[in-house]
């Protein structure tokens, strides 16, 4: 099954906290959550991949990929419920995982305000915060 939830109007601004609380289904291969100004400009895009044991966060411009940043420390499984807070910063976005890592991933575009969100693959959103 796979979920899909997008906001077009989102308004995080730099300095500011995005907590996302969810489900994992039992049965996926990953999921992603992406920021951005649409879904072909994304500033950031955060993809557990649970068959490959790894996260990949990337940005996208005019849609097209760039270089991916692999993480190793995949803490959550399948059928989970996670909280993940994802901070915006001037020169990069900080991912509080639930165990208390953190991922970084450069600011590429400069981004001082996200106005997207989608989140997409086997994750059901269940809360969002700004802070």
């Amino acid at each position: 099954m796979s979920e899909e939830f997008e906001i077009f109007n989102l308004g995080l601004k730099t300095g500011e906290s995005l907590k996302i609380k969810g489900k994992i289904s039992d049965h996926t291969d990953g999921f992603s959550i992406n920021l951005g100004s649409r879904s072909s400009d994304l500033a950031f895009h955060f993809n557990p991949r649970f068959n490959e044991s790894v996260i990949v966060c990337n940005s996208r411009s005019a849609s097209t990929w760039e270089a991916e940043h692999r993480d190793k420390h995949l803490c959550f499984s399948r059928g989970s419920s996670i909280k993940i807070t994802i901070e915006m910063l001037e020169h990069k976005f900080l991912v509080k995982l639930p165990d208390g890592h953190e991922v970084e991933f450069p600011n590429r575009h400069c981004y001082s305000q996200i106005n997207y969100m989608s989140v997409k693959g086997g994750f059901r959103v269940t809360s969002f915060k700004l802070d």
